[in-house]
């Protein structure tokens, strides 16, 4: 027995049509629409996106992506204007024992941290 793939189902927050642009501005392809689900993949990286709207399990859930450079990866989200577009959160890169790190709070609340 092999396992294949982990896609973890992401809450969307009060505004799901909002959470996809997000999520697709972020640098993910919307892959399939099912209505209340949608796919999203970047670089083999799938997650599946819920139309869930619970603030505690959003705000304590956390994310972590590998990428290959924090620091670029920062800066292609601030030039997006995420902050601004989405009402959202990022924090600069900071070292931390597993890598460096720049953290995203999506518009549910959930904290993504993208890690190199």
């Amino acid at each position: 027995m092999q396992f294949l793939s982990l896609a973890p189902f992401i809450p969307s927050g009060p505004d799901l049509v909002l959470a996809k642009r997000f999520f697709q501005d972020l640098g993910f392809t919307l892959t399939w629409d099912a209505g209340d689900y949608a796919g999203f993949e970047k670089d083999g990286c799938p997650f599946i996106l819920q139309n869930y709207n619970d603030k505690h399990f959003a705000e304590n859930l956390m994310i972590n992506v590998r990428v290959t450079d924090a620091d670029a990866f920062y800066a292609g989200l601030k030039d997006k204007k995420l902050e601004e577009t989405y009402g959202i959160r990022i924090m600069a890169p900071t070292n931390m024992p597993y890598g460096r790190e720049v953290n995203v709070i999506d518009p549910a609340g959930v904290c993504w941290h993208f890690v190199s």
